[in-house]
């Protein structure tokens, strides 16, 4: 009897002899999943680490994390909302590599050798260090890096170390957040140019189409403001904030506007597009706000519940996340702990016999 294939082992050899790219995502735990995390990077992500065409790596940024001045207790227990909302959404595991940044060491060892070669004015141009100068003097102060840790001025290098660790060759990114890919290829080059060609370059994926949520105020979905909606909030608690959502003064039996409309938006991010049409027709006729915000709270919560009870079960036995947690980093150290001896070598840090 011929032995038996691992589902692992079957998948690598279907993919074998390809060329495939390097997908790389990392998630910072500095909050609970919302749903404006969720049809914006966790789900095109989910369906992403099925694609055995390509080498997917996602992981917790927890070391990222600690430039935001994060609450200890938060961090951790964000840790665990985000792990247990991607499993239970469905990561692929088995094919996709999803580990904590905190559980690679070699990630912080490469941070200080591009540190030791990254100019202080490339760090001077990231717009999260300027913008937080730009705070500084519109508020009067005499010192502009007054409040500046250097977690926040060097953050572009711990990412850069993120992505180059893996060989990562694409790195889906949000507009704001592309400057650090090529700040990350900016540093790679330089490296390269003094030590040869051991870098990978990587490049940034920017998604035009990735759905972007209004939050309950009708600004962007986000922690910061204060104003989203989490994923797996119980349905007493998603109906109340969904009944907050801000709407305008047209009266029911009115036409109304799908442009701009929060509810719309949220609705046609979880709809088919024959939902979706049928909404649009029914705001044309004058759906009243009370009874699209019933209907978006019921279409989302049939959407959400059956994973909900799958998260609340991880939740509740943190062990299966950490178990899943650390094989990931086993996986991903099978790449770093070589790669990194590579490195070491090129740089001169070798053993004398």
């Amino acid at each position: 009897m011929a032995p038996r294939r691992s589902a692992r082992t079957g998948r690598q050899q279907a993919i074998k002899g390809m060329t495939q790219d390097v997908y790389l995502t990392g998630i910072t735990t500095t909050g609970t999943p919302h749903i404006g995390n969720y049809v914006g990077a966790i789900r095109p992500c989910i369906a992403a680490s099925k694609d055995l065409s390509v080498k997917n790596y996602y992981f917790l940024a927890d070391y990222h994390a600690l430039a935001k001045n994060e609450d200890p207790d938060k961090v951790s227990r964000s840790t665990l909302e985000i792990s247990a909302a991607w499993m239970a959404l469905g990561l692929d595991t088995e094919h996709a590599i999803f580990y904590r940044q905190s559980d690679i060491p070699e990630i912080t060892e490469l941070t200080w050798i591009l540190t030791s070669m990254t100019a202080k004015g490339l760090m001077n141009r990231a717009h999260s260090y300027k913008a937080a100068v730009a705070a500084n003097e519109e508020g009067g102060n005499k010192d502009p890096d007054k409040g500046i840790t250097m977690a926040l001025y060097s953050y572009p290098i711990l990412m850069a170390a993120d992505i180059l660790m893996f060989k990562a060759t694409k790195v889906p990114v949000g507009r704001d957040q592309k400057q650090h890919v090529e700040m990350a290829r900016d540093i790679a080059q330089r490296f390269n140019h003094h030590y040869g060609n051991v870098l990978e370059l990587p490049e940034a994926v920017i998604g035009d189409d990735t759905a972007v949520l209004a939050g309950l105020d009708g600004r962007k979905m986000s922690k910061s403001y204060n104003n989203t909606i989490p994923l797996f909030a119980d349905e007493k608690r998603l109906r109340k904030l969904i009944m907050k959502i801000k709407t305008n003064s047209l009266e029911p039996g009115e036409p109304k506007d799908i442009e701009g409309s929060t509810l719309y938006d949220m609705f046609k991010a979880f709809a088919t597009p024959a939902e979706t049409s049928d909404i649009e027709k029914r705001y044309a006729d004058g759906i009243g706000w009370g009874e699209m915000k019933q209907l978006l709270f019921e279409y989302i919560n049939d959407h959400i519940k059956p994973v909900r009870n799958e998260y609340e079960r991880l939740i509740a036995d943190p062990a299966i996340v950490e178990q899943e947690l650390v094989k990931g980093a086993d996986r991903a150290r099978e790449t770093a702990v070589p790669y990194m001896a590579q490195i070491r070598d090129a740089i001169g840090i070798r053993k004398l016999g």
